[in-house]
């Protein structure tokens, strides 16, 4: 039986996200990493190699497939209540030692982690996700950006059908992926992770490159929603939490803030789970920051009714929410019931 690598090797396709170089070597532009790739050697995401002078990209393939609610994303101003259909490849730019999605993201780089790829087409994906009744289709479980041409196959697709699409991802882009993508994509969930840059390199990452993509993510119009797993001992005082918080208030009061609840996995078992107090505390960071719109995750029914939406003119509940589940919806055509006023969002 062929090994994991070599089958992910039997499934790929030219790339489109490259740049060659005088050399002849290949800087590949799908992720903020920028890889200067020779024949015969992978990047820094491992499932991008160069060999016979091109640059093979993953393609074909799913390792896992999903239709989930779109809360779970976590997308809360999209289609409030609305399935949507999940699929992820293998691999991953960064090596984050609390990832809940190691089996897949780790492929390559640790030896205990492996999905095996499941060839597929992108026709079937849309198929599913238009027989399920999903309007939205995203890429997630693994980062996405470095599986960009598929998704961009993907969502090709998905448009012709009439549905919405989007990546639950890192963040660490570059202007010309984002470019890349925005005619086939509308939306964009980052997970702004710490607001440290000695803790951005521990988990193989730059904050300068994900703070830029960011605004560049947002000056593009992709619809933005913004996630900081909160991780006690690593990105959870008062002071990060708080210029995360103004950063992204520096952007758009608009943009929707998550700050959601950690627990101990893979290789972070020294840690505390973040508690219900830990998120109501960062809840009230991020409002004071001037966000309308912050929200308390994977706590269900503990943090007093932040999971909803509620109108920042008035203060009326629009959106009530247990966990994932929408359990009522107050919107009138993306607008308050009570007085009016627009809400910032995608809605039906």
């Amino acid at each position: 039986m062929p090994t994991l690598e070599q089958q992910l090797r039997g499934l790929t396709a030219p790339a489109e996200c490259f740049a060659r170089e005088d050399d002849g070597s290949i800087r590949c532009w799908a992720c903020g990493h920028c890889c200067l790739i020779r024949e015969g050697r992978s990047g820094v995401c491992k499932v991008r190699f160069v060999e016979g002078g091109t640059l093979h990209v993953p393609f074909g393939y799913t390792a896992g497939i999903a239709v989930d609610p779109i809360e779970k994303k976590p997308f809360f101003h999209v289609f409030p209540g609305c399935d949507a259909l999940s699929f992820g490849m293998l691999g991953c730019d960064y090596h984050c030692s609390y990832c809940q999605n190691w089996l897949t993201s780790q492929t390559l780089r640790d030896e205990t982690a492996g999905v095996h790829p499941r060839p597929v087409t992108a026709e079937r994906i849309v198929d599913l996700a238009v027989s399920r009744g999903a309007p939205i289709v995203v890429s997630t479980y693994n980062e996405p950006l470095i599986t960009a041409e598929w998704s961009h196959a993907v969502f090709e697709r998905a448009r012709e059908a009439g549905l919405r699409c989007g990546y639950v991802s890192n963040g660490n882009a570059t202007p010309e992926v984002l470019d890349y993508l925005r005619p086939v994509m509308d939306l964009y969930k980052v997970d702004l992770k710490s607001f440290d840059k000695k803790a951005y390199a521990q988990l193989g990452g730059k904050l300068s490159t994900v703070l830029d993509s960011i605004g560049q993510i947002a000056a593009r119009g992709f619809w933005l929603e913004i996630v900081t797993l909160v991780v006690p001992e690593f990105n959870d005082s008062d002071t990060e939490l708080t210029r995360i918080a103004e950063f992204i208030a520096g952007i758009s009061r608009d943009i929707p803030w998550h700050v959601t609840a950690f627990h101990s996995d893979y290789q972070m078992a020294d840690r505390r789970n973040t508690t219900a107090g830990d998120l109501k505390r960062a809840w009230e960071i991020g409002r004071a920051a001037g966000l309308k719109f912050v929200y308390c995750g994977n706590r269900p029914g503990q943090t007093e009714g932040l999971e909803n939406t509620r109108c920042p003119s008035c203060g009326a509940t629009l959106i009530e929410r247990w966990g994932f589940n929408v359990t009522s919806n107050r919107l009138r055509d993306g607008k308050c019931s009570e007085c009016g006023e627009g809400i910032a969002g995608v809605w039906r």
